[in-house]
């Protein structure tokens, strides 16, 4: 196993740290995000390619200059959190699907209780834009950041 490095970065909704090892970003967490795993053991070098890549990536996103943060890969995770994270991925920025959508998608209409949990467990908040995915009922439910950040996710999208 390579050594993870992390790099803490400023957004308008915070400190993100990002994860990585030396070939991808594994992680991005706001500091009270669900399901954020222990990482002040994690090291922080100076230099990092894949921590700038990522860095100005989600730089890029903030200022408005790109739609999407881009990641090589969704990060590790069961064959069915995968296939539920690369669904988010074709998700166009500022648009929403809801858990149903996504489970029906994938050809699992019934799992949409799953694709929840697949989603709540996504380690690449924004990256894998597991915000642009609502309730049935049009609601913002459930964002691991909080729901106050996926409100204004989606309207940076939007452009509002």
């Amino acid at each position: 196993m390579t050594p993870l490095a992390r790099r803490d970065i400023p957004t308008p909704l915070g400190p993100l740290t990002l994860v990585a090892d030396e070939e991808s970003l594994l992680g991005a967490y706001f500091a009270d995000h669900r399901r954020r795993p222990e990482l002040d053991a994690v090291a922080a070098p100076d230099s990092h390619a894949v921590l700038e890549k990522a860095a100005a990536a989600f730089e890029a996103y903030f200022s408005g200059e790109a739609a999407d943060v881009p990641v090589d890969d969704v990060a590790p995770g069961t064959p069915f959190q995968r296939d539920v994270w690369q669904s988010l991925r074709a998700i166009p920025a500022g648009e929403t699907r809801t858990y149903a959508q996504i489970a029906q998608a994938l050809g699992r209409p019934s799992a949409t209780r799953a694709v929840a949990g697949a989603i709540g467990r996504n380690p690449l908040t924004i990256a894998v834009p597991c915000h642009r995915v609502i309730g049935a009922d049009g609601s913002l439910t459930g964002y691991a950041g909080g729901v106050d950040r996926k409100r204004w996710l989606l309207a940076h999208e939007r452009g509002a």
